[in-house]
């Protein structure tokens, strides 16, 4: 109900609006003016408060569903039926690194995002080792100390390999932990050293392993006609013992992807992280298993080192189309220096200064042809216009056999021996446990390779 006031009012403002009709006019358009402003924007403050808390509801259910995969334990293992375990997503969505770091590298085909990067090297050093085998079987294993942090790539060439590899290892891993194991693909001279036998332990019986990246096809079988276990198979038995033991194991996809637990970079200290690239036979098929490696790209500040398993040359191309990769320091040569890797799609864009071949050179055990033996003669010919600071592991010994008519292998020795690249504070050092002599300067190479233009004119190293 109006009260007197009120009523007094209403009188008063009649009255001046009869004295000052144009005034009344101006005012009450004023006022309409003012209503439709507020209401404009009363509305507009409504929709952008319901789209900010559509963002953050989406945002909550992204972090849900985050939070139910890693809680559900989806950890990606093969069973031993050779079934991977493991989401289906698809390469070249750009998903930023689960470890928070924005700097990964994107698929899409044209070249992806800038790799890691850091602005400091921080106070721990990066070092890779390269090791000898223990035999005249070419094979890899590559052992990397980050800081505090223990990682190993492959084990390589047989299974007696693994005590040798561990002799070695042994001398940084004081805790017998292994924080990351990179299986690259299923061949021998890569995973047998991994495998148990009753005799002996292979690195998944003599070290605790936390997490296993591990390449996401394969063409091997697990078991023989006989129903015996494969070289495979014992891969993937000592695999699953070792996560019933609490290991996590991931492959390659699934990290690239970011899916069930598994992450893209790996930060491993400060300045330090280890990436997992894209290729696209972590998805199609291949004749050859040796494009199923898993490829890994390292860096130590703004100084980069990659990893390529034995990819050949079609993933190659694939791995440089698909990622944002840098002018590398170092660049373990794919394949064991063989002609089917190594190919100018990849070497163009890394433009590598150091390049380390874990192999027995000149052993006989895949070709009769000394020019393909390795490291062969078209990788040094392709490598060569980028870098003469190529050093290699192991010398085999061969001899003809007249009864058979061909070269056999009848023993070996250290070439470089254990090849250490050493990142500390920006500064990268090479040293080896036999001799610091590039390959071009070798004996060996003298007798059995042909000198390219770009080292002739190089000096010695």
């Amino acid at each position: 109900m109006a009260t007197k006031g009120n009523k007094r009012a209403v009188r008063q403002v009649a009255k001046a609006a009869r004295r000052h009709p144009k005034a009344a006019i101006a005012v009450v358009v004023i006022l309409v003016v003012l209503i439709a402003v507020g209401a404009v924007l009363y509305f507009k403050v409504d929709k952008v408060h319901d789209a900010v808390n559509e963002l953050i509801n989406k945002q909550t259910a992204s972090t849900d569903v985050a939070s139910t995969s890693e809680q559900s334990g989806g950890s990606g293992t093969s069973d031993l039926d050779g079934t991977q375990q493991g989401g289906t997503s698809q390469p070249g969505q750009g998903q930023a690194s689960s470890s928070g770091d924005q700097g990964g590298l994107d698929s899409g085909g044209q070249g992806g995002s800038t790799p890691p990067k850091a602005t400091t090297y921080g106070d721990k050093d990066l070092s890779f080792h390269f090791l000898e085998l223990g035999n005249n079987y070419t094979g890899d294993s590559t052992y990397i100390k980050a800081g505090d942090v223990d990682i190993l790539i492959d084990a390589g060439s047989r299974q007696n390999s693994a005590a040798t590899i561990a002799e070695y290892v042994d001398k940084y891993c004081t805790d017998g932990k292994l924080e990351y194991v990179i299986a690259t693909h299923a061949h021998q001279d890569h995973i047998e050293g991994f495998t148990n036998t009753s005799k002996n332990l292979g690195i998944f019986g003599r070290y605790e392993c936390e997490t296993i990246i591990e390449f996401a096809k394969t063409n091997q079988k697990l078991k023989t006609q006989k129903g015996n276990n494969t070289l495979y198979g014992n891969y993937v038995e000592a695999r699953n013992n070792e996560v019933a033991a609490g290991a996590k194991v991931y492959t390659a996809l699934e990290c690239w992807n970011n899916e069930n637990g598994a992450k893209r970079t790996y930060e491993l200290g400060e300045g330090m992280s280890m990436t997992v690239l894209y290729q696209r036979y972590y998805e199609e098929t291949s004749s050859t298993e040796n494009d199923y490696s898993v490829c890994v790209l390292f860096n130590h500040g703004d100084k980069y080192y990659l990893f390529t398993g034995d990819l050949e040359g079609k993933g190659e191309a694939s791995l440089a189309e698909h990622n944002a990769l840098p002018e590398v320091i170092l660049y373990k040569a794919g394949h064991h220096g063989s002609k089917t890797s190594s190919k100018e799609e990849l070497l163009s864009v890394i433009k590598p200064q150091i390049v380390c071949v874990c192999c027995c050179a000149g052993s006989v055990e895949y070709t009769q042809e000394k020019n393909n033996t390795f490291p062969t003669q078209e990788f040094i010919d392709r490598i060569a216009p980028y870098t003469d600071r190529v050093y290699v592991t192991t010398i085999g010994t061969i001899s003809y056999n007249d009864t058979k008519g061909k070269y056999e292998d009848v023993g070996f020795a250290s070439m470089n021996g254990n090849i250490t690249v050493l990142s500390s504070g920006g500064n990268v050092t090479v040293g080896c446990s036999n001799n610091d002599t590039l390959l071009k300067d070798t004996d060996w190479f003298k007798a059995n390779r042909t000198c390219p233009t770009a080292w002739q004119t190089a000096p010695p190293g």
